[in-house]
């Protein structure tokens, strides 16, 4: 029989090393369950070969990676392929390197008789729980080909969305973070060398008020500067620090909703993503309250995700989903009342999509118009604060030149 080393956790977080005999990396895992140790890895000693299970450390594979393999995969299935050889195929050609070891490993746990979505939710740094459980659905419903495309679908549109709003916040970043280093350097290098020309002006109590103001916090920047980068970057990793914690995320959550025009617009697409998460699944034959839970906790806003649990409350109750989402503040009026037309009409899985749709073009116009508001604007700041140094510069030698 062969012998596998492992590293597992017991109860209480301790790493725990060692070695056992088991028929396959699954049965070796099963006996170190039910030693109330959660495995980390197996490794089958003999070969080196090496598993890496559910709560492993997996790198993310990038979302147009996944959306390539769900669609790749639907295809070769679709063309008659078995599962098993598809899985190969999908292995052999991938260039990741992360997913070509998950495929490998998650062939592996079908032949030995797990269903694909079981396999794929061993590794939830990689396939989403919504990903999960369409597979689960489809290879349960007879329509695995169609669940994946659909999942390859929407990923695809998840990574453009996320593009656009990378891409169009961008061009504001570059300009405030050029503008911030170009300040800072004129305050720290150029400013201080006035201070001598202006000792005359100093003694004879003639120095204006914003050029002292102006050099005292050069000066400042010039001799202590380093601290305050110190300190900054300290508090960085505070902060760091507090937004692993789940009472600083939704802080944060809290924090983003509250920035004018921008926290709407973090809203509405949070309220858009979990529209389509949620159609998606329901139209994949998901039970609603799972599905609730899966588009709850995809919705990427602790808030709004809080008021959906308590929309699934409603639901386990007996009662509609589009009163509770419409009294949380966080859904709009039309929206809610589109939900409840759907839920009247039994056809949530389509209307959602479409609210969705609706949500994501509003939205994105709205975020392309702050951003062409944004860049003037920020130019505008920045030459502002670049003719305040100019002027408070140029003042006291304009006074030192006319009282010659």
């Amino acid at each position: 029989m062969p012998v596998f080393s492992y590293t597992a956790r017991d109860m209480s977080g301790k790493q725990i090393v060692g070695t056992l005999d088991a028929a396959n990396e699954r049965e070796a895992a099963t006996q170190l369950s039910e030693r109330s140790l959660f495995p980390v890895e197996v490794k089958d000693a003999s070969s080196g070969s090496s598993m890496a299970v559910l709560g492993g450390r997996k790198k993310k594979v990038s979302g147009q990676t996944m959306a390539m393999f769900y669609n790749q995969l639907a295809s070769l299935l679709r063309a008659g392929v078995p599962m098993i050889r598809s899985l190969t195929v999908l292995s052999n050609q991938s260039g990741s390197a992360t997913l070509k070891e998950v495929i490998t490993d998650i062939k592996g746990k079908v032949e030995d008789g797990q269903t694909l979505g079981d396999a794929m939710a061993r590794y939830p740094k990689v396939f989403s729980d919504m990903g999960c459980n369409m597979v689960r659905a489809g290879s349960e419903g007879g329509f695995l080909e169609d669940a994946l495309e659909r999942v390859g679908a929407f990923t695809e549109l998840q990574e453009d969305l996320k593009g656009r709003t990378v891409s169009a916040m961008a061009y504001p970043i570059f300009l405030f973070s050029v503008g911030s280093v170009v300040l800072s350097a004129l305050l720290v290098f150029f400013v201080p060398k006035f201070d001598m020309l202006f000792e005359r002006l100093r003694k004879k109590g003639e120095m204006p008020v914003m050029t002292e103001w102006l050099l005292n916090f050069s000066n400042f920047l010039q001799s202590y500067g380093w601290i305050l980068l110190v300190a900054a970057a300290i508090g960085l990793v505070i902060v760091n620090a507090k937004l692993k914690s789940e009472a600083g995320k939704e802080l944060a959550d809290r924090v983003k909703l509250k920035i004018p025009v921008l926290g709407e617009i973090l809203m509405s697409l949070a309220v858009a993503r979990f529209c389509r998460v949620l159609g998606t699944l329901l139209g994949n034959g998901v039970p609603i309250l799972r599905s609730l839970e899966i588009a709850g906790s995809a919705a990427g806003n602790r808030l709004l995700s809080r008021s959906i649990a308590d929309a699934t409350e409603n639901i386990k109750s007996g009662e509609s989903l589009a009163s509770p989402l419409r009294n949380s503040g966080y859904f709009p009026q039309s929206v809610a009342e589109m939900i409840s037309v759907g839920e009247e009409s039994n056809s949530l899985d389509t209307v959602l999509p479409d609210i969705a749709d609706s949500l994501e073009k509003t939205t994105f116009r709205r975020l392309d118009l702050f951003v062409r508001l944004l860049e003037p604007m920020m130019l505008l700041v920045m030459a502002i604060l670049v003719l305040g140094v100019v002027m408070a510069l140029l003042v006291p030698v304009l006074k030192s030149s006319t009282s010659l």
